[in-house]
């Protein structure tokens, strides 16, 4: 099946500086993606392209139609992005790291930060160049990194700050040689943020800000008079009378002299132009540092954001606060304003935090939160339209796959999260922790219900639970056992013995109540739950068995081994049906302590499984950068999902450069104190929280790319990975296959069309399958009077009923004609009920996806009958009392 990657949820920021485009659309850097988040829709979306490595910087133009991205490296590989379309449009190479980017007011031009340089780039269009980035000049003036800038709002001046201590102004009008820049000084610890401030009445930037990480602010102003020849300003400058003079495009200073006469200085370089330190003042937040910080232009505010996870909001020039709230306890690394100036933006690229504040009516418009550890463990909901994941972080997270939101966290459990699993009624959920609980959370209420515990504490790494919903099942990780608990009594009901290893897989057969369990003591084990017989059948092999899964019609067992194998037993007759050998299919990417190169490296292998719905391919994934896709009956290689290309990442090259290996290891795995790399981008390297304190643990290098745990939705159309990005989302996209059936030369479109012209609706219909279009086929079935729709249902054969069921749920998620779709759906039952029953093993995707439609249709419906039904009932009452 064509399935393409759609989504990344559980981290929705990792660091970097994350912006808002317009008034409502978020992106942020996330790894080597970006992601999109509209904030009115409350909808998110990842850009289909991946970077090389991690991304760090952003800025978008002000008519955010464009997106300027860099990654971490020190190579300063860059991304002009389309924000409409999510397309790359160019890719260029700046060969130092990024520091700070910012797009020119009238968007013709990009500043960009490079180490102690500053260059100005004319910004590439939409149209096709062969190299479109074309350099304006270059300021090198500056003896420390620069770290932010600004434009004035004629785009003929730079305001830039740096971690030398000093803001300096620059020209882009005028020669190179004769402008000079124009510092500011001052500041005792590194610049923030430097801006200009608005004049209202002339349109003219007068007025400049410069945040220093001490929390000092301090305001500068064209003065009225100074001397000319000055090059720099200091907080020691005297006020001198000097007129000064804007409009839209330059800048006119008039000043009088007892030894020569007045003169006009029109166009001027920015050394000589006249300004003064005007005041001080301080946030006073010591001894947190100030580490974010924005301003809005037209509203003259400025917002900041420390160390502590305190941000405040100070309306300027008069240095007021307006509010001062504390949101976490990490640091807060970004911080921006929306458009118009009501929408705060932070972000904590420790917790994986983003919000966003309106400081109006002081609510939250969005707080997401994604897993700030590895995700261990995903579950669709039996209707595919929630998905749950539990963490090393010790919460669970239950998402909307349509939206990519968050709705709800679990955060009871004391230890990392192992397994989670949704109940058939779809009204509840599982989780399983290595604290030696196993919780049921209700959905509809969002508390924890039930608990299950053992007599002594125990470390559950597995879960599953019987169709019924009765019994709970859960595998220990040091005594080797499975403890069975009643779900309405909440009692511990049996303990199963005979594992010598740890319990890593746990799964109930579709068709009775034998549960399967596999352990790296290299058997797998079925167990009679409810007579209470024990293991009935045992299944060894040659090496640890790490996970177990059931098809879904429940005659055939699969489970993984340590050696790179898929062994295929049949569970009714104890037989082992097939192998298939995935050990090259998984193999490649060298880590960093390998010595063997990815070829011939040892030590991959598959930890998770999962069927698809039909039962006919099988998903396997592991500690490799690879998923890989089996036909079943065939045990041969469909298609191989790579889940990553981030070099941040360990294990994704192949070829490792030579130059990173010194004497005393790689390079990767040397601590350096003097790095200025930004707190975020690489929490991950130092393992667990808390234990990155100094001496506590030593540096692992990178974060491994690996998968840990895969699901398949019960529609078939989607599925899910645990990797170390994230939760990967891949979905079914037909929207550029062209996959005919019975197709010859009398088979048309155009055939299709004149059909309908001389109203033969059935031939119509057919010649649509054939073609295996879906705007053909959904424009036959709408061209289908309601009289008329039975007697084409009993005409359709029946090798089109998966494709017909299949168009039905499509349309029944974008059309607006529900009570026709729905007849549609009522006919095919009694005309074909029962090949559809006989065949649900074939038809069990489309029918799923049929009735996930259905269920969120009635859903939609029940919430506005309700709410129509008390409405009618308050304005009956009404009319009646009047």
């Amino acid at each position: 099946m064509n399935f393409r990657f759609q989504n990344l949820l559980g981290a929705p920021y990792r660091g970097g500086n994350a912006v808002i485009s317009g008034d409502s659309l978020l992106l942020s850097p996330t790894g080597n993606r970006i992601v999109a988040t509209d904030l009115i829709h409350s909808r998110s979306i990842t850009f289909p392209f991946e970077a090389a490595s991690d991304l760090s910087r952003l800025a978008v133009s002000d008519d955010g139609r464009l997106l300027f991205a860099a990654d971490s490296t020190d190579k300063g590989r860059v991304f002009l992005i389309s924000v409409p379309s999510r397309a790359v449009l160019h890719r260029t190479t700046f060969k130092k790291p990024v520091s700070a980017a910012r797009f020119s007011p009238d968007g013709a031009f990009i500043a960009v930060g490079l180490g102690k340089l500053i260059q100005i780039w004319r910004c590439p269009g939409f149209k096709k160049e062969f190299f479109p980035f074309h350099l304006e000049r270059t300021f090198a003036d500056f003896s420390a990194t620069v770290t932010s800038f600004d434009w004035s709002p004629d785009s003929n001046f730079l305001l830039a700050g740096s971690k030398d201590l000093t803001m300096r102004l620059l020209s882009l009008k005028g020669k190179r040689s004769e402008n000079k820049p124009f510092l500011f000084l001052g500041h005792r610890e590194p610049i923030v943020g430097a801006f200009f401030a608005l004049d209202k009445k002339t349109g003219t930037s007068n007025r400049a800000y410069s945040v220093s990480r001490d929390g000092a602010i301090f305001t500068w102003d064209l003065v009225e008079h100074m001397d000319v020849d000055s090059d720099r300003v200091s907080p020691d400058t005297q006020d001198q009378n000097l007129d000064v003079d804007g409009d839209d495009n330059n800048l006119i200073i008039k000043f009088e002299s007892p030894t020569r006469k007045r003169k006009q200085l029109e166009d001027d370089e920015p050394s000589k132009l006249p300004w003064r330190l005007r005041k001080k003042d301080f946030f006073m937040q010591a001894p947190a540092r100030l580490t974010a910080c924005d301003y809005h232009r037209e509203l003259d505010m400025v917002v900041v954001g420390f160390s502590n996870g305190v941000f405040g909001l100070y309306q300027m020039p008069d240095f007021v606060c307006l509010h001062l709230l504390s949101i976490s306890r990490e640091k807060i690394t970004t911080a921006a304003f929306n458009r118009a100036g009501n929408w705060l933006l932070f972000g904590c690229a420790k917790l994986g935090q983003l919000l966003v504040w309106e400081w109006r009516s002081e609510s939250y418009v969005l707080k997401q939160q994604g897993h700030y550890f590895d995700v261990n463990c995903v579950a669709y909901s039996p209707d595919s339209q929630l998905l749950a994941t539990g963490a090393d972080d010790n919460k669970v997270k239950v998402w909307t796959v349509s939206s990519g939101f968050c709705f709800i966290t679990f955060s009871e459990h004391t230890n990392a999260v192992t397994a989670v699993h949704f109940m058939a009624n779809n009204h509840s959920l599982l989780s399983a922790s290595l604290d030696g609980t196993v919780r049921a959370w209700d959905l509809f209420r969002y508390r924890n219900f039930r608990t299950f515990t053992t007599p002594s504490p125990r470390q559950f790494v597995s879960l599953a639970a019987d169709q019924s919903g009765e019994v709970i099942c859960a595998g220990t990780l040091d005594s080797f056992e499975i403890f069975v608990w009643s779900m309405k009594t909440g009692r511990l009901l049996d303990v199963l013995s005979g594992h010598e290893g740890p319990v890593h897989g746990l799964m109930f057969s579709p068709i009775n109540a034998v549960l399967a369990s596999s352990s790296w003591d290299k058997t797998v084990r079925l167990w009679d739950v409810f007579e209470g017989k024990g293991s009935i059948e045992t299944f060894t092999h040659n090496h640890d068995v790490l996970t177990v899964v059931y098809r879904p019609d429940g005659k055939q067992l699969a489970c993984s081994t340590l050696d790179g194998l898929i062994h295929f037993w049949d569970p009714l007759d104890g037989v082992l049906m097939y192998t298939i050998e995935g050990r090259r299919d998984i193999s490649g990417g060298r880590r960093m302590t390998d010595r063997r190169s990815a070829a011939n490296s040892a030590g991959r292998y598959f930890t998770s499984l999962c069927y698809s719905a039909d039962g006919s391919f099988i998903l396997a994934g592991g500690n490799s950068r690879f998923v890989c896709m089996y036909d079943v009956a065939e045990q041969v290689l469909i298609k191989r999902f790579q889940i990553t290309h981030n070099l941040s990442l360990d294990g994704v090259l192949d070829f490792l450069n030579s130059k990173n290996m010194t004497e005393a290891g790689p390079l990767d795995l040397i601590d350096d104190p003097d790095s200025d790399i930004e707190d975020g981008i690489d929490t991950q390297t130092r393992g667990k929280l808390g234990q990155n304190l100094p001496g506590s643990m030593q540096n692992r290098g990178r974060p491994v790319a690996r998968t840990k745990c895969l699901r398949i939705a019960p529609t078939g159309r989607s599925w899910a990975s645990a990797t170390t990005e994230g939760v990967l989302l891949y979905s079914v996209d037909d929207s550029f296959v062209f996959d005919p059936t019975d197709l010859d030369m009398d088979v048309t479109p155009e055939k299709v069309e004149e059909a309908l012209a001389d109203d033969q609706k059935q031939r119509a219909l057919l010649l649509s399958f054939r073609l295996n279009e879906d705007s053909l086929i959904k424009k036959c079935i709408f061209a289908v009077s309601p009289l008329n729709v039975p007697a084409v249902c009993s005409s359709v054969p029946f090798k089109y009923l998966q494709r017909l069921i299949e168009a039905f749920a499509d349309l029944l998620e974008s059309c607006p004609h529900l009570e026709f779709i729905l007849q549609w759906c009522q006919e095919l039952c009694k005309v074909h009920g029962h090949y559809i029953q006989q065949n649900s093993r074939a038809l069990l995707p489309a029918l799923k996806s049929l009735q996930k439609a259905i269920t969120k249709l009635h859903q939609d419906l029940a919430d506005t009958c309700s709410s129509n039904e008390y409405l009618l009932r308050y304005l009956c009452s009404s009319g009646t009392k009047v």
